[in-house]
């Protein structure tokens, strides 16, 4: 497996997000500028990180949708590649229509940074086997309230709730006033692409206070394996 991180003048989560992937989760990882047309090769899962791309202006991912690389990463979504949009870059996947919905200003108008819980709602190359499970993450955003599209979002694209630490939805466990309290969306043909607002590499390690955060990029790795896997022909040994 071989990771691309894509940078945008304004990402400040990348260094994170590099060494999680590369120290943590042991996957090769390059880096792919917004001005490149094209993926590095070999590349399997790509990343947008956390930050503030192009300063938010405008509206958080509306400058950077227009971004050269956005090509490429349509191109690898398409082909069921994996996509991983981590706050900032949950924003610019749905601003670039690769997931539903809108995120807009957290409903009190504050930025929220600290610890939540969020518990799994559906299967997906990133959360096999964590259906169910509550996991505590760290968030770090302004606009982070998730808006349902028109026709709704079905049960099978939410990826992730707001809960409290035994599970439960509960308006006080929704730090940003999000729609069902909805903090990860899945996207794509074959649920390859993943936004959540919460930031996994914030806690993937023991100094970070847990570890559930690297559960997202074990599961990824599990996924590409058993997708790659060739089948032995009959009778082989």
């Amino acid at each position: 497996m071989r990771a691309a991180v894509v940078l945008f003048p304004g990402s400040n989560a990348d260094t994170e997000m590099i060494r999680t992937l590369v120290d943590v989760a042991g996957i090769p990882t390059d880096v792919a500028w917004h001005k490149e047309t094209s993926l590095p090769a070999g590349v399997d899962l790509v990343v947008l990180p956390g930050g503030f791309a192009h300063g938010d202006y405008l509206r958080s991912g509306a400058l950077a949708k227009a971004s050269p690389i956005i090509g490429a990463v349509r191109a690898h979504a398409a082909r069921g590649g994996l996509v991983l949009g981590v706050c900032n870059g949950f924003q610019i996947l749905v601003e670039t229509g690769l997931l539903p919905g809108a995120l807009t200003r957290n409903a009190h108008r504050r930025f929220e940074c600290g610890s939540v819980f969020v518990t799994v709602r559906t299967e997906g190359p990133f959360t096999r086997g964590l259906t169910g499970r509550t996991l505590r993450l760290m968030i770090a955003h302004g606009e982070g309230r998730y808006v349902e599209p028109h026709e709704g979002l079905p049960a099978s694209a939410i990826a992730l709730q707001y809960t409290t630490a035994d599970g439960t939805c509960t308006p006080s466990a929704n730090p940003n006033g999000s729609a069902r309290d909805i903090a990860g969306v899945y996207g794509g043909p074959a649920r390859n692409v993943l936004g959540l607002m919460p930031h996994p590499e914030r806690m993937s390690e023991p100094v970070h206070g847990g570890t559930d955060g690297r559960l997202f990029f074990e599961s990824a790795i599990t996924a590409l394996a058993e997708r790659t896997e060739t089948p032995r022909a009959a009778g082989a040994p």
